[in-house]
């Protein structure tokens, strides 16, 4: 999947209404630099403020995908970050004049066809794709949703869904293999659909305002009554006689594929995925899923992603079984032998977690004057080591950890629970608890054989050097 950026070649504009506030709106796409991503801009609220479209502006999914960042939002982006994606463009500036991008026909073809228009070009900068080289999966129980993500030698994505309540859609499966190929005839132009029952308890909310038949699949779940034709009318602003197509769909609407429902999930999760700021090589195999469960998938994928970024960033040879060697640890902390306390660094969730080991061996330095018939490594070291950890946890905070210094203030209920001995492995877990500004609380743990030999709770705060 080898390739350079891109953009496209000049501005262009598509106007409409927004599907769940009926707000009239015009969406302005134009040219971005490289490395730029995919920004909105509000040019109707004052300085105009930038929207990233990332998975961490990602504030509700209950409907669609809402993005806010300090404090201004912008609604239902997936089908505009679906065109995007699926034409893999890669640096975009898209403006919107409110608050929310117009519906179009509920599908993304009228800004495919824009984007088309304007011309999209290669910038000179490389890339970066996440290659997806193990399995990751996300599952809903309750829901019976199943999401999994396999290694590929592409983008792929297997959808399948059931509606066995809702004979018109019933179960239906779609699988892409090539956005390049099959995006725009095949995926692009599926349009959002529901119930009719759905609709009419979401629009009796007050949402859905700019919704109707003329942009969007509204499909037959249950029998309708004559009383009642004229309020269904009104509600979908419907001037002639309300029919049942043969396919199921309210006032005889066609379909533009035979599984035209399951083509619209595939259309939103590429729009939910555009979320993780990096285009992904990998098999996705859905079962059921929705702007919910995507959002939380491509959150999971996220972290892994910040993992590749780490790796890169510190580690220049790669560290077999760890994301970290010696090597990439010093790049991090200032620490040096004899005081550096940490081997390697198995695993890390930049803001949540780190997992380390420290070898003890018969040669560490303490164990001259520590004991020296019975050898035990002094529990302040164990602590030292959690903190050390700790540290690497709370500098992978920030964006230029080499220019700060962690300081302990303060370590609670900590427990010396057995004596750690040369030839021990410690695996050292720390987690944050809480995060604000510049100050940390974080609960860590040190393991042998799976076995707590000392835990505490630190405090921590960052201090520029």
């Amino acid at each position: 999947m080898a390739r350079n950026q891109r953009t496209i070649r000049k501005p262009i504009s598509v106007s409409g209404i927004g599907l769940h506030t009926g707000v009239k709106s015009t969406i302005t796409f134009k040219p971005a630099p490289e490395n730029y991503w995919i920004r909105f801009i509000r040019t109707d609220v004052e300085n105009c403020p930038e929207i990233v479209a990332d998975i961490n502006h990602v504030v509700d999914i209950s409907r669609g995908t809402t993005l806010a960042q300090n404090g201004v939002q912008i609604h239902t982006v997936e089908h505009v970050l679906a065109a995007v994606a699926g034409l893999e463009i890669d640096n975009i500036i898209i403006e919107v004049n409110n608050v929310e991008p117009p519906v179009c026909d509920g599908s993304a073809i009228e800004f495919v066809k824009a984007l088309k228009q304007a011309g999209i070009v290669e910038q000179e900068a490389p890339q970066e794709v996440l290659v997806i080289d193990k399995i990751m999966t996300y599952s809903d129980p309750k829901n019976r949703v199943d999401i999994h993500l396999l290694p590929s030698d592409s983008f792929q994505i297997t959808f399948m869904i059931d509606y066995n309540k809702v004979p018109a859609i019933g179960t239906q499966y779609s699988s892409t293999y090539s956005l390049t190929d099959e995006f725009e005839t095949d995926y692009a132009s599926a349009r959002t659909f529901c119930t009719l029952s759905e609709v009419e308890e979401l629009k009796s909310r007050g949402l859905i305002k700019g919704g109707g038949v003329q942009n969007a699949v509204v499909y037959i779940d249950r029998h309708i009554e004559q009383s009642e034709v004229d309020r269904l009318r009104k509600m979908f602003g419907i001037s002639s006689d309300i029919n049942i197509g043969q396919s199921g769909t309210l006032n005889g609407v066609e379909l533009r594929y035979y599984n035209e429902a399951v083509r619209h999930k595939i259309l939103d999760l590429i729009g939910d995925f555009a979320l993780l700021g990096v285009p992904v090589q990998g098999h996705v195999i859905a079962a059921r899923s929705g702007h919910a469960h995507n959002v939380n998938f491509v959150k999971k994928i996220r972290k892994e992603y910040e993992k590749v970024l780490l790796t890169k960033k510190y580690q220049k040879s790669k560290a077999h079984g760890a994301l970290f060697d010696i090597s990439g640890i010093e790049r991090i902390l200032p620490h040096r032998y004899p005081f550096l306390m940490i081997d390697k660094v198995l695993d890390m969730v930049p803001g949540e977690s780190v997992v380390a080991i420290k070898n003890v061996t018969i040669n560490e330095p303490f164990f001259n004057g520590h004991f020296p018939v019975r050898r035990i490594m002094p529990g302040v070291l164990i602590v030292e080591a959690l903190a050390q950890a700790g540290g690497l946890l709370l500098l992978n905070t920030i964006d230029n950890p080499q220019k700060y210094l962690v300081y302990f203030t303060g370590l609670d209920d900590v427990r010396f629970r057995k004596p750690v001995i040369p030839g021990d492995q410690i695996r050292l877990e720390v987690f944050f608890e809480q995060f604000r500004l510049s100050m940390c609380k974080m609960r860590a743990m040190a393991f042998v054989q799976n076995e707590v030999v000392v835990e505490a709770t630190m405090m921590a705060s960052l201090q520029e050097i």
